[in-house]
């Protein structure tokens, strides 16, 4: 997905594509070199550099899936961003700190800006934490359906939500709040981005795209801490 979509108005109807059409793929009139009522707006990808994060939870396609897009039925995997953007993910031989490999991912940012006291000690959190033996392959043996990558960035959060004096989150609900809502993103987003390389655009009644907007557009969940 590595061309941009953008969204104009035109006869009634929201059209979806990478470019300006010749032509109104509805009523026909030439569009191309014409000015617009509405200026085309990009649409933002729900996908960013991981390695340009700082603090956040990162969900990637699992390294085994060759094409690294995020599809349906693929494998994910997770990891932690330091202040730095190394990413810090548990895989079967421990814990990996990765400058490269995390430049598509879904990002869930877990620090606010102005928790300066946070920001300074995370990546000692982070450091320490990883050093531990639950993630060393000598003590602890990776499993994925009960010791795996989510089991290390949630026990991680965890920690740090203990040392803040807060309460832990379940999987479930960690899961239902920060993450969900950021797949169903990336999941509408390469729908739509597939239909448009196979057809050349997308498009909606103007009035209904709208309405779906105001559902689709709610705000994230804030930063965990």
């Amino acid at each position: 997905m590595d061309l941009g979509v953008i969204r104009l108005s035109h006869c009634q109807k929201e059209i979806f594509c990478f470019s300006v059409p010749g032509a109104c793929p509805s009523c026909g009139e030439e569009l191309r070199g014409r000015r617009l009522q509405e200026a085309p707006v990009s649409l933002p990808s729900p996908l960013s550099n991981g390695h340009k994060t700082s603090c956040c939870l990162l969900v990637a396609p699992a390294h085994d899936n060759h094409s690294r897009e995020f599809e349906g039925t693929s494998d994910l995997h997770t990891g932690i961003s330091n202040t730095s953007g190394v990413v810090y993910n548990y895989t079967l031989a421990g814990v990996g700190r990765q400058s490269a490999g995390w430049q598509r991912c879904v990002s869930v940012p877990l620090v606010r800006p102005d928790m300066f006291h946070l920001l300074a000690q995370w990546d000692q959190y982070l450091e320490r934490f990883s050093d531990g033996p639950l993630w060393d392959p000598a003590w602890h043996r990776f499993d994925e359906e009960q010791h795996n990558c989510f089991t290390f960035c949630l026990q991680f959060i965890n920690s740090v939500l203990a040392a803040e004096g807060r309460s832990s989150l379940s999987r479930e609900t960690f899961t239902q709040s920060f993450i969900l809502p950021r797949m169903r993103r990336v999941t509408k987003y390469t729908t739509l981005y597939q239909h448009i390389q196979k057809h050349g655009y997308y498009m909606v009644d103007r009035q209904l795209d709208r309405q779906e907007d105001k559902q689709e557009d709610r705000p994230d969940k804030p930063d965990l801490f």
